[in-house]
């Protein structure tokens, strides 16, 4: 079985963790850096998303360096730079790339309350490469 890395991008409430956990394997996110393991409960702090994104770069290499079958990691990514590493990654060690964009067609929440002008800057920032 060749071995997948699945690149999940949308904004917030668009429902990529959802969409993460249905297709198995190992996932990771940014935002589980900021779940605190003692209570469980998410504790995000502006000033730390560069650790949390190279958190979930890390462990991401971590996994394919044991060679795991499938990978998903679902991230907004917003702009095509943002996905590179994982495609460097991928290439590296020898992954299949599916890129796959969630788009908010049943009026997802987000469950980390992201200000709705938040939002609207990564629609519009939000790069699709065809």
């Amino acid at each position: 079985m060749e071995k997948e890395l699945y690149v999940i991008r949308g904004i917030s409430g668009s429902g990529k963790s959802t969409l993460a956990k249905s297709i198995g394997g190992v996932h990771y996110e940014a935002d589980m850096f900021f779940i605190n393991p003692e209570t469980g409960v998410y504790e995000f702090v502006p000033s730390n998303i560069k650790h949390a994104h190279e958190w979930c770069k890390v462990n991401v290499e971590y996994e394919m360096t044991h060679d795991a079958e499938r990978i998903v990691v679902s991230n907004t990514f917003t702009q095509e730079w943002e996905m590179k590493p994982y495609f460097e990654l991928a290439e590296k060690y020898g992954y299949i790339v599916f890129s796959i964009i969630v788009e908010n067609r049943h009026g997802g929440v987000n469950e980390h309350g992201v200000p709705e002008d938040k939002l609207e800057i990564m629609k519009n920032r939000f790069e699709i490469s065809l």
